[in-house]
């Protein structure tokens, strides 16, 4: 479960910062986990609105 940090107005320097201490206290390996979770969500959205095949570059004479 991750921390949530919560503040009565924004403040971008504190958020950058407090995303910055999460990441750090996780291991390499919960970091590559994370990465790979958040890929396969990236690419299961793109299949759901049609962007199902990767661009082809064919070469024509």
């Amino acid at each position: 479960m991750s921390p949530i940090l919560k503040i009565a107005k924004d403040d971008d320097d504190r958020e950058l910062r407090f995303e910055i201490d999460y990441l750090l206290s996780l291991t390499t390996e919960e970091r590559f986990k994370m990465m790979f979770e958040r890929s396969e969500l990236i690419k299961k959205t793109l299949r759901d609105h049609g962007h199902r095949k990767t661009a082809e570059i064919i070469k024509r004479k």
